[in-house]
């Protein structure tokens, strides 16, 4: 069932602390809460998943996550209202998003927003993983432009 999925084991190990990337799943639905972790640790993925967005701001994911995949409709604190949040708090983690919605539902205004990706369910395995490594990836990347401004503060302030 893996075949023909974009490669994303050359990102496992990348993570900003040297460990493996953690991804999160935020979705109301149990069936969603289930799947979705099982399929990305089929993938070596460590995954943490969340009923609520409140959940996930209570816990300690929201500093060490490299992906969050997010549902646009939730009861309490909707998926693009975490992500204002997040943005608040400063945290860039790359977030996909999921709706059951369609993909027209304000996917537009969530990509201008800055999301890695907005997909419909039911997606195929093959868009989620490539949604995945893209916000890995961008992660990554992210961290590495944290890293390369804290090195260069640190030369400066030993001159």
């Amino acid at each position: 069932m893996n075949q023909g999925i974009v490669d994303i084991h050359g990102l496992v190990g990348h993570a900003s602390d040297g460990m493996t990337p953690l991804v999160c799943v935020v979705d109301d639905d149990e069936s969603v809460r289930e799947s979705l972790p099982d399929l990305l640790r089929s993938f070596g993925l460590p995954v943490r998943a969340f009923s609520s967005a409140e959940r996930f701001l209570a816990s300690d994911c929201v500093g060490r996550a490299s992906c969050l995949i997010l549902d646009v409709s939730m009861p309490g604190m909707s998926g693009p209202e975490l992500e204002r949040e997040l943005k608040v708090r400063e945290s860039g983690i790359p977030i996909v998003f999921i709706t059951a919605h369609g993909a027209e539902d304000g996917r537009e205004q969530i990509l201008k927003n800055g999301a890695v990706d907005c997909l419909a369910k039911p997606f195929s395995e093959a868009s989620l993983m490539e949604a995945v490594r893209k916000a890995l990836s961008l992660a990554g990347s992210r961290q590495a432009e944290v890293e390369s401004s804290r090195l260069g503060k640190s030369d400066v302030s030993h001159t």
